[in-house]
């Protein structure tokens, strides 16, 4: 998963037509690491359909508070630099829970086309 270090990145990221997820992460949090293992074949399994970065949330703070990221990890998907939705809470989350948002963000970004 990419890494996103900058807003300049962010917003070059967003803007695409294709659907981008957001993941914003910290390096001490525990679920953050929990997901870690199985993202990379969530990533592969939708990469056709959209493309995931990441965002160290103690790297761009000044993003995450703007973009109201508080729980972590959490993940926001864009189109043509708009939100269209996003799954944010303090709390961990499974393979299927991130399955189902990315479906969701899927679905939200083609009603849109």
């Amino acid at each position: 998963m990419k890494e996103i270090k900058t807003e300049a990145e962010f917003q070059e990221q967003i803007a695409q037509e294709k659907p981008v997820v957001v993941k914003f992460y910290t390096d001490w949090c525990p679920d953050c690491h929990r997901i870690d293992p199985f993202m990379p074949a969530v990533e592969e399994a939708y990469k056709d359909k959209l493309d995931m970065v990441a965002i160290n949330r103690d790297t761009l703070p000044e993003l995450s508070q703007q973009l109201e990221v508080f729980g972590i990890p959490s993940f926001i998907a864009f189109s043509k630099g708009k939100e269209l939705v996003r799954f944010v809470s303090k709390l961990g989350k499974s393979r299927e829970e991130i399955e189902h948002f990315l479906d969701r963000a899927i679905q939200v970004s083609e009603t849109l086309e």
